[in-house]
């Protein structure tokens, strides 16, 4: 498997109704196959993450991020 820092996508703002909908593109991460994200866990901060560049003891660890106020595991929804 190919290691790779999934976190490194940045920050999703939750919208209306606290749903957050986004699309990216990213070269290794796919759908199906060895660098799937499928049955991967997502976990939600309660403040935003300043990726290892704040000024605080806990940026270079946990990106500043506050404590997990949600997690989840990544799927398909059929239609």
């Amino acid at each position: 498997m190919i290691e790779y820092l999934f976190n490194i996508l940045g920050n999703i703002t939750g919208g209306s109704g606290n749903i957050a909908k986004f699309n990216f593109k990213d070269s290794v991460i796919k759908l199906t196959g060895s660098t799937s994200i499928i049955g991967r866990s997502i976990v939600v901060h309660e403040k935003e993450d300043d990726l290892g560049r704040g000024n605080t003891a806990d940026s270079k660890k946990t990106g500043n991020a506050g404590g997990r106020v949600a997690c989840g595991v990544i799927g398909l929804k059929k239609t």
